[in-house]
């Protein structure tokens, strides 16, 4: 987990006090009173006591006092020490580990595979769940072939790096023969085998802008069919992120201001401020915290965002994670970010 700022040391004492204390913000959303904390921090204290140990805490800026409320809230240097130092992690239940590994157990693709794992993430913890999309080096071609479906329709078999397969059909003018097809596919693999998508069309575009008297017939039905089926490839997905459940934020007081909401929403939309913040968690080793400030975006200042790494041959590809208010449930949030990014990471493999 990220590592916490220099705050001052607290005793046995403090620190049960303030484990209490997020531990009922967390559940209620209001502001916790000496008594309360008398009766549910298992110590033998007096309310008097119990409000000395509460004014220091508040000195030393961990927890602090809402409007005129008699109460205490965290602050984001209080919610800091609680997960670095105070959180209890809980096994997740059977249930959920079996609807996440349900979720992978079938043969997806990659952004449906990510998509799965957004939705997922926000259902099981009611918040917002976010996925960026691999990032690994484009795929190279290994092959390419074309299969005669009609006169004038042709099956284009595009095989490339990781056993991924792309086929479309495509519409010609000219009638090829089973023969010509293979010569053409010959000449494109000859060119065009080791190269990326992009590579490939750079390729056909400069030599359709070559001299074609020079080129016979082969060469030239090489291009053209070429042309056609590169023109349809598919690229790598515009969209950095999959973000799922961002309304599950409306239900919590901490981030039901209008104009707050309207922020979040619109990093969300924009997604590159939040994928900025995602950057960082990608070479990270194992899960991530950022509270409030620490995401360095003043749109995420009442939130918090717990992330994790997912890999393909052991190399980090993305990053996965929630985000919601800062009293979020952390002993069971972070379990199902750690969870979701190892069984992505399986999933992946399959691929």
């Amino acid at each position: 987990m990220q590592s916490s700022t220099l705050m001052p040391t607290l005793n046995e004492r403090a620190q049960r006090v303030l484990k209490v204390l997020i531990e009922e913000y967390i559940q209620d959303g209001q502001p916790v009173g000496s008594r309360t904390l008398a009766k549910r921090s298992g110590l033998d204290l007096s309310p008097a006591t119990i409000r000395n140990v509460m004014a220091d805490l508040e000195d030393m800026g961990y927890i602090h006092s809402p409007h005129t409320s008699a109460g205490r809230i965290p602050t984001s240097h209080g919610y800091r020490f609680f997960v670095d130092s105070l959180v209890q992690i809980k096994p997740l239940d059977a249930l959920y580990i079996q609807q996440l590994q349900g979720r992978f157990s079938t043969q997806l693709d990659a952004h449906s595979l990510v998509q799965s794992a957004s939705n997922m993430l926000s259902m099981i913890t009611s918040l917002t769940g976010v996925v960026t999309l691999p990032r690994r080096q484009p795929a190279l071609i290994k092959q390419i072939e074309f299969l005669r479906l009609s006169q004038h329709q042709i099956l284009v078999v595009l095989v490339l790096e990781r056993n991924e397969v792309q086929n479309r059909i495509i519409h010609v003018d000219q009638a090829f023969t089973t023969s010509e097809l293979h010569q053409a596919a010959s000449f494109l693999n000859e060119y065009l085998t080791g190269k990326t998508l992009q590579q490939a069309r750079e390729v056909l575009l400069q030599a359709m802008n070559q001299d074609r008297e020079a080129m016979n017939q082969l060469m030239l039905s090489a291009i053209e069919l070429g042309e056609k089926a590169f023109d349809h490839a598919e690229v790598e997905s515009k969209d950095d992120c999959v973000i799922a459940g961002e309304t599950n934020l409306m239900s919590y007081d901490d981030l039901s201001d209008v104009s707050k909401l309207r922020e979040l929403f619109g990093a969300f939309n924009q997604k590159r401020e939040l994928l900025s913040l995602l950057d960082k968690s990608i070479q990270a080793d194992g899960v991530q915290i950022f509270i409030g400030r620490e995401a360095g975006l003043d749109v995420f200042d009442d939130c918090s965002l717990v992330t994790a790494p997912y890999s393909l041959e052991e190399e980090h590809i993305g990053v996965l994670g929630v985000i919601g208010p800062k009293r979020m449930p952390y002993e069971r949030v972070i379990p199902i970010v750690d969870l979701t990014a190892r069984l992505l990471s399986v999933a992946m493999r399959r691929d």
